[in-house]
């Protein structure tokens, strides 16, 4: 009798320390992601507003600008929190390639020139320009972004980079595109070019 009662109080203490520890798992979990959604949205707050990003912007822009600074906002419609969101976990998955900016509408002039300059210098093989090819065809704008802007010549050479250096495929291409667009709006509508929906 006394074994079976302690063995009763045992499972009672045991259930009641999971719960305890599933309940505290779950606190500190919520906790994060309030924190991390409390984070975007600040960041949020200022990028939506922010009018650096312009569509008509090109190399001469980006090269007037000093290494230190940064080029903000959505070249062409007004940012979604939702969309912003989806992009910024999105862009987890390629976090390990530092070349890959992590906030398409947060991006630091020095990586804009660098990007800008493998636009210029590196010269794709036959094999590998079928690659950028595809992924054009395969990508939500039919490119790199919705319009010719800065942002569309420096993913182009971010294109070219991953393609020739990190031999990526014409999907992952099309993706890093998709996930890094900054034109603003909720959506894209595929190869419509200013896909704001």
């Amino acid at each position: 009798m006394k074994k079976r009662t302690l063995f009763i109080s045992l499972a009672v203490i045991v259930l009641v320390g999971l719960i305890v520890f599933s309940y505290s798992r779950t606190s500190v979990y919520t906790t994060n992601q309030d924190a991390d959604v409390k984070e975007l949205e600040a960041k949020f707050a200022v990028l939506s507003k922010a009018n650096t990003n312009l569509c008509g912007g090109t190399f001469n822009y980006v090269a007037s600008k000093s290494p230190d600074q940064r080029i903000q906002g959505s070249c062409c419609g007004p940012m979604n929190f939702h969309r912003y969101t989806e992009q910024i976990e999105a862009l987890k998955k390629y976090s390990k390639y530092e070349k890959i900016p992590s906030d398409p509408y947060d991006v630091s002039v020095e990586s804009a020139q660098e990007l800008l300059s493998y636009q210029k210098e590196i010269v794709l093989s036959n094999e590998q320009q079928v690659i950028y090819d595809e992924a054009s065809g395969l990508s939500h704008e039919g490119g790199p972004c919705c319009c010719k802007c800065w942002h569309w010549y420096a993913y182009e050479g971010l294109a070219k980079y991953l393609i020739v250096e990190e031999n990526f495929t014409s999907e992952q291409i099309a993706e890093v595109w998709d996930i890094s667009d900054a034109c603003g709006g909720s959506g894209h509508v595929e190869g419509r070019g200013h896909g704001h929906t």
